[in-house]
This record gives C-alpha cells, structure tokens and sequence, in this order.
C-alpha cells in the first residue's frame, strides 16, 4: 500500500499504529511538502472532521514530512483560513544601510591615522573633518553614534581593510612548584620575605629583604632601594654568599616579587630548588615573617628610611645584626611529638633553646652541610669573639650610630 491509498481516516490510524505497511518516502523539496499537506488536508475535508479525526491527521502529517508540531500546526491553520498553502520565501533585511562600504573604508583610514582612539574620540574627529574642515565625504560618520561605530568596526569591510599585526608573546612556564619545603634536618633551604621600611607622604622606604634557614634559623638581611630585578639579583646573591653552609633550596611565599626571570636564571645557574608556598597555608611562612617583624620593629622601628640610604642599612645588616641574631641570640626550637594515635604536635622545651650557630653545629656530621672555604674553627672562635652582652651592645651602639645618621638625612631634607 502507498501513501494515495490512504483514503479514509481509519486507514491513517492504521498506518500510525503499524497496523498496516505502507511505503512512503519523505517529499524533501520544501515547496512539494506544502503541496502535498494542502491535497491530505483537502482530500480528508479537514474542516468537517470530529477532534480526534483532525488529531491523527495531524499525526499523519508529522510523521510523513517531519515537521514538528508547531509547525504542522501552522500549516493547518493557514489551510483553514484561506483553504491554501503558501510558501513565504525568505526576504532580505527591509531597512537601508545607512553606512555605504566607501565609509566604512574611510573609519579604517581614519582608526589607522589616529592610532585607533576610543569611539568618541574618532566620532569627533569625523565630525571636525566635515564641519570644520570640509570634508564631504565625512558627511555619515559625522552623525555615527558610539554604539554603532563598533558595530561597523566588526564588519567584513573593516577587517578586510585594516591589518593587525602583533608581537608573539613567549608562554611562560610556571617558576616555583608549589609544595612543601622538607629539608629533613638539613641546612640550606632558606624561606625569603621581603617588608619596606616605614612611608611618608606615600613614599616607600627602603626594602628589607629577609632570608631564614627552615632548620637553624640562620637569618641573613639586606636591604635595597627597591623590589625590582635591577637590586633583587644582586641582594639574593649577596644573601646567598653570606649564608655559611651551601644553599639548597630557596623558598618564596604568595609574593611575586621573586618570581621573575632574573631571580630564575640565578637560581637555575646554581642549581637551587625554586619552590612557592601551597595555596591556604600560610603556616609554611610563619617562621620567615615572625623573624622579620621581631627584627624590624625592634631593631628598626617604624621610622621611615630613606632609599638613598639602603647601603648603610644593609652594611649594618651585615655587620652588628648578622652577628647578634646569628650567634648571640637564642630561639625556640620545636620537638614534634608523636602520641599513641600517631598525631604529631610541636612543643618548644627549655633544653632546646640555642643559637642559631648552636643549633647548626649540633646536627649530625655539620661539617659537610659548610662551604668549602668556611670551617668549624672559623665560626667557633667568630661566635667566642664576643659574649652574648658584647655583642648587644655592639648592636645598639650600631642602631643609634644608623638612626642618629638618618635622623640627620631627615633634617637635612625638611
């Protein structure tokens, strides 16, 4: 059976519930689709038929073209108004450019003469060159709104007209993987952090850059006139030589600072391990930033410095302080303890506070972890050059020499 022979509304239940076979294929062309749903629609007298008739027509209708049911719906309701079935064909856009391709060539001419200002800025222009400057052929743009101009900005003419060139950008790789410092009781990774000294009227002081061993504490200070690659590489270096054991690993926090190519390339040179601080945990830095504010705000203050003078601040670094903090001071030093459920806790005991020099020639074999051209007996008879009071008196005859100099350089500048 064939589609023609569908001549009542029973056959077409039939056909929809698979009852009967019938072959049938799927009129492609629009335009014979239409035609042959306005002669089913006739043929049936669709008009005259109860609701459940005109639904399994609808259903006929469907399955055999595959339109949707919106669409079938439309049809039928076009048919039952006008007892045909038309095809609109589809019609171009009604409204006029106002905006012909010569000026859309000309705006390209223009955003390439003036550099490609912003849309208010070339709309003026335009209407300067055709007001004031009596360019006719300015004559649309100078009525161009903002909104519309980036419109024609976009269009094919435009793109085709216009040619932008730009520089390829290298990717950059990540510097510093993101882990935990572990030096298992080894010397050499050192934390870094880096504060400024003091400001007046919104200028910035000096910047201490502070280095801490993970494991002694050694403490190593220089200070610079600013945080950029210009001062940063030769400081870490400097930081680096003055440390007494061999640098193993060098340890930034959420800063960005360090994280440039200069201080990349020198750590990569001497083949240091470039680590940064995990994303919420901000304890992996509590041992670099409690030693940098204990120093600052007690041996500096909060004056502010002068960048002029950071030399002189990073020679009494060097000097005074690298010897007090270093030899003479004693600091906390954690023993972790493991209960019976394997929790681990720190608890700070009496017995182990020590220098930081105390602490690095109590570890096992500490004679490995010192550079070639440092000994044991240099650092022992440094560290009994002066005892602990000396030293501190050393270090505050050094501060009031430092201040009383930069409270001068103050009165001086007023």
């Amino acid at each position: 059976m064939k589609l023609e022979h569908l001549d009542s509304i029973e056959d077409i239940r039939r056909f929809l519930n698979g009852t009967d076979v019938v072959i049938f294929n799927v009129l492609m062309p629009k335009q014979a689709r239409y035609l042959w749903v306005h002669k089913v629609l006739k043929k049936h007298l669709y008009s005259s038929l109860s609701k459940p008739e005109k639904g399994a027509v609808a259903q006929y209708l469907m399955k055999v073209t595959g339109y949707s049911r919106s669409q079938i719906k439309r049809l039928i309701q076009q048919f039952v108004k006008t007892n045909v079935i038309t095809l609109n064909t589809a019609r171009n856009n009604g409204f006029k450019s106002c905006y012909t391709p010569s000026d859309i060539r000309l705006l390209a001419e223009m955003d390439e003469r003036h550099q490609q200002p912003s849309g208010a800025v070339i709309i003026k222009l335009c209407e300067r060159a055709y007001n004031k400057f009596g360019h006719r052929q300015y004559e649309n743009l100078a009525n161009l709104s903002v909104s519309h101009l980036y419109n024609l900005r976009r269009s094919k003419t435009y793109q085709s007209q216009r040619l932008f060139l730009t520089k390829k950008r290298s990717t950059v790789g990540a510097m510093g993987n993101r882990r935990k410092v572990g030096p298992n009781d080894q010397p050499g990774y050192i934390h870094i952090d880096s504060s400024y000294q003091g400001d007046i009227f919104n200028d910035q002081g000096v910047y201490h850059i502070n280095a801490v061993d993970a494991v002694t504490q050694f403490q190593v200070k220089v200070t610079v006139e600013r945080i950029t690659p210009t001062f940063l590489r030769p400081a870490i270096q400097q930081i680096l030589d003055l440390f007494p054991f061999k640098i193993q690993g060098f340890h930034i926090g959420n800063s960005g600072e360090y994280a440039n190519h200069n201080v990349d390339t020198l750590l990569n040179k001497l083949f240091l391990e470039f680590s940064k601080t995990r994303s919420s945990q901000i304890n992996e830095d509590a041992l670099v930033e409690a030693n940098r504010v204990s120093i600052n705000a007690k041996r500096y203050g909060h004056q502010h410095t002068l960048r002029d003078y950071a030399s002189q601040s990073s020679t009494f670094n060097q000097t005074a302080l690298f010897r007090y903090v270093n030899f003479h001071r004693p600091c906390y030093f954690a023993t972790t303890v493991v209960d019976k459920d394997g929790n681990e806790t720190k608890q700070y005991i009496y017995r182990d506070i020590m220098t930081p020099y105390d602490k690095l020639i109590s570890l096992p074999n500490s004679k490995q972890y010192l550079k070639s051209n440092i000994t044991l007996g240099q650092l022992d008879r440094f560290s009994k050059k002066l005892d602990d009071n000396d030293a501190a008196e050393a270090l505050n005859k050094a501060r009031g020499a430092l201040s009383e100099h930069l409270y001068q350089r103050h009165d001086l500048s007023a």
